[in-house]
């Protein structure tokens, strides 16, 4: 084992996409999305209210099987939309199906204002890792694509990461 793994999901604008990438990059690291098993569809509306029902009867979105083996990093950076105050239901589902025990784990949300409990809802489920460095990012409330969180906490924290990855 060895090396570090971004793994993300992320949906309408790709906010998520653009941190992770960015993390990605600056760490050098395997970097592979979330991919629900069943795609979501029909409008935002109609996506943001069927979220909303997963979010509030506490499910998980089944995902697509992941091309990389989380089991042979040591690192892995976990990266979600803030939905209905929490992760989004196809990150759960990676939580539910990869054990992270003996990982360091760094948790990462992006919101519109609303930072809700994904990072700690994130930290619970990351069973016997050592959780560090979590990261919320927030753009525009209007769901666009205009980073609010100041570019320099932004680069802060991939700096923070980067350095824990060379101990």
């Amino acid at each position: 084992m060895s090396g570090a793994l971004v793994v993300y999901f992320s949906y309408s604008h790709g906010n998520t996409k653009k941190i992770a990438e960015r993390l990605a990059s600056a760490l050098g690291a395997d970097i592979e999305p979330l991919l629900p098993l069943v795609p979501y569809e029909g409008t935002m509306d109609e996506v943001v209210a069927e979220g909303e029902r997963e979010v509030n009867a506490k499910k998980s979105r089944p995902i697509k099987p992941l091309s990389l083996d989380p089991a042979d990093y040591d690192l892995i950076a976990i990266g979600t939309p803030t939905w209905w105050y929490t992760m989004a239901p196809c990150v759960k589902s990676f939580f539910e199906r990869y054990s992270l025990k003996g990982k360091t784990v760094i948790p990462f949300a992006t919101n519109g204002g609303w930072p809700g409990r994904a990072s700690k809802d994130m930290n619970d489920l990351s069973l016997g890792a050592k959780v560090v460095c979590p990261m919320q990012v927030r753009f525009d409330s209007g769901g666009g694509s205009r980073q609010i969180t100041p570019e320099k906490d932004v680069e802060t924290w991939i700096e923070d990461v980067v350095s824990l990855a060379k101990r």
